[in-house]
């Protein structure tokens, strides 16, 4: 592995490295306000990099194939789209501000399914970040290293307040700062590990890769529609929400054009 895709499969985590360190000089709980700021950023980010980063070149990669080109990015959407519905029905977690747990009935401790929600939330762009620069190594013409480093470092952005979202209400619940933290951290780990596989998979069957791209597309938007959407819209005055939803949506977008 290259010097360009170490750092590129490795800066989304640190995003949330960093995110989860917040629990160590900020208050002991996130404010509604706040928490739907940041939901609203993620979701803009994710919602920009699924459309510029990932089925954009899904769509150019299959322009061979004529009026067709938009099928690989269809049936890679959907793929994406019932894998994490599988992995929903099939994981015990709790989404932030919410009492009932999601998944299977018998679950762990409260804490550990909001740990688990997230990390859940992460494989997505896991997967992503793996895609993309899988298409960079192969040499595709629509994949660059910028793109693939806009897309590392937009998710970066959007982990950096999920970590705290992780964190800090960890420590709410009762963790002592340093678990709290380590945990924001772990729940993290799974980008890489998902990118690294995703990059393995990817670079022995590259005729799929625009089914891959727009899998993690579909994956992201899962998580977008069914978790950060409603998050980000709770109760009254939600306009924060959807400012910052906004915001995450252009700076993606900028990054990706500006670098790609």
């Amino acid at each position: 592995m290259n010097y360009e895709v170490f750092w590129g499969v490795l800066i989304p985590f640190i995003g949330t490295a960093a995110g989860a360190g917040c629990v160590f000089f900020m208050k002991r709980k996130l404010g509604l306000t706040v928490q739907r700021a940041l939901t609203g950023f993620a979701g803009g980010v994710m919602v920009a990099a699924s459309i510029w980063g990932l089925i954009i070149p899904a769509t150019e990669q299959s322009e061979s194939t004529g009026s067709l080109s938009f099928l690989p990015a269809v049936i890679g959407f959907w793929g994406g789209i019932l894998f994490l519905l599988f992995l929903d029905r099939i994981i015990p977690h709790l989404h932030l501000n919410e009492k009932k747990a999601e998944g299977p009935r018998s679950g762990p401790a409260k804490t550990t399914m909001m740990v688990l929600a997230v990390t859940l939330h992460n494989i997505p762009e896991g997967m992503a970040v793996g895609v993309v620069y899988a298409g960079y190594l192969s040499g595709s013409a629509e994949i660059t290293a910028g793109g693939a480093l806009a897309l590392s470092l937009g998710i970066a952005i959007q982990n950096f307040p999920e970590g705290a979202i992780v964190s800090m209400p960890l420590h709410a619940e009762g963790k002592n700062k340093g678990r709290a933290f380590v945990d924001g951290v772990l729940s993290g780990t799974v980008e890489p590990m998902w990118a690294l596989l995703t990059i393995l998979m990817a670079g022995l069957i590259i005729p799929a890769m625009p089914y891959l791209l727009s899998f993690a597309a579909g994956a992201m938007m899962y998580v977008v529609v069914e978790e950060l959407i409603p998050e980000m819209s709770v109760g009254e005055h939600s306009d924060i929400g959807v400012l910052m939803f906004a915001a995450g949506f252009t700076l993606m977008m900028a990054m990706d054009v500006a670098l790609g």
